[in-house]
């Protein structure tokens, strides 16, 4: 089976973003840290300076690399983080905001390197995923209402 994980692209911010990420986590370390080699006098990379960085958050693998300016992340792609309570969206959710990340709409949250995270509680996916039509769209519409999800709330829209 071939390995699969996500990798990051960061302008220059690769060891600082698995440091800040690998602090918000459980179960979560840095792993390797890789450097640039002498590319040669044209080359846009210090020799010596931070390549790659791979770490692991509660178990899923990740690497970041500093590859230049030209890199930038949109809402194309996310971070899905599920949790089983409302008071683990909350820690993580004032973790990102704390560090100066930016709550978007149902769940989202850009973090201040620009990665977007969806922050949800299972609770949540499982209504909006169910097999009762009524009570998905209830929740379904609930979410879209909330910029961080509260789990009590969508139990309340359900149950109405």
């Amino acid at each position: 089976m071939p390995q699969i994980n996500a990798f990051l692209t960061f302008n220059h911010q690769a060891e600082e973003a698995a440091r800040f990420y690998t602090s918000v986590f459980p179960n979560s370390k840095i792993t390797r840290v890789s450097r640039y080699p002498d590319l040669g006098p044209k080359s846009p990379f210090k020799t010596g300076s931070v390549m790659t960085v791979e770490f692991v958050l509660d178990g899923r693998e990740f690497t970041a690399l500093n590859g230049g300016p030209q890199f930038t992340f949109n809402q194309g792609i996310s971070i899905s983080v599920i949790c089983e309570t409302q008071q683990q969206v909350d820690e993580y959710w004032n973790k990102f905001v704390a560090a100066g990340g930016k709550p978007v709409a149902c769940g989202w949250i850009t973090d201040h390197f620009g990665v977007s995270w969806q922050i949800d509680p299972k609770i949540l996916i499982d209504m909006v995923s169910g097999t009762d039509p009524v009570k998905s769209a209830k929740a379904m519409a609930a979410m879209m209402t909330m910029v961080k999800i509260d789990s009590e709330q969508i139990k309340r829209a359900v149950a109405e």
